[in-house]
């Protein structure tokens, strides 16, 4: 009987971690901001409405040298992306990878498009909720000498009562649970798919 009752409050604490935990990242989400500031590179993750736009925005404003769009469609071609328009910055250092398909295969791709030219600092885009899993995941795979600074891109799909919203509660909880197994394994093995500066 103590055995059970051990279990049960063990099984209790470990939900009210769990709870606590999902709520922090919760918090952390709606908390990332804009930081203004001028990197080398805009990495677009493509894929979330509003994403490509807001980067090919930053771009033509001369916040970055260079501009990866990544994850795109195979079948989409530069000019349908970014389209040329005179008296406006050209699309020479515009890059599209379409390979990956999956945020861990975005970051993987974007790490050899960033060491091949030597940049030291990216804006990585993408949707609000999906910020947090993308920068740990890319700040696992870069060299430690690249800094990167979260660009959140806002949608309907999120709301900021999350709480109250049902579609926004079970994103929030999906993108939590796949944060957590990516800390889990960043944890464990430390690393592992980090590139090292110039190899």
């Amino acid at each position: 009987m103590s055995f059970l009752k051990g279990c049960s409050a063990f099984l209790l604490l470990m939900l009210c971690v769990c709870v606590l935990l999902f709520i922090h990242f919760a918090y952390s989400t709606f908390s990332v901001g804009h930081r203004d500031v001028k990197t080398d590179a805009i990495v677009v993750l493509a894929g979330g409405k509003g994403r490509v736009e807001e980067g090919i925005r930053l771009y033509r404003s001369n916040r970055a040298r260079w501009l990866f769009l990544v994850g795109v469609d195979p079948l989409v071609r530069k000019n349908e992306l970014f389209k040329e328009m005179p008296g406006e910055r050209g699309g020479e250092d515009v890059v599209l990878e379409q390979s990956s398909r999956n945020t861990l295969e975005n970051a993987l791709y974007a790490r050899d498009l960033i060491t091949r030219r030597n940049i030291r600092s990216i804006r990585l885009i993408t949707s609000r909720y999906h910020m947090m899993r993308a920068v740990l995941i890319f700040n696992s795979v870069l060299p430690k000498d690249i800094a990167v600074y979260p660009f959140p891109v806002d949608s309907k799909n999120l709301k900021e009562e999350w709480w109250s919203h049902k579609g926004s509660f079970r994103l929030l909880f999906g993108e939590f649970y796949k944060y957590t197994l990516f800390r889990a394994f960043f944890l464990f093995a430390p690393g592992e798919l980090r590139a090292v500066r110039g190899t």
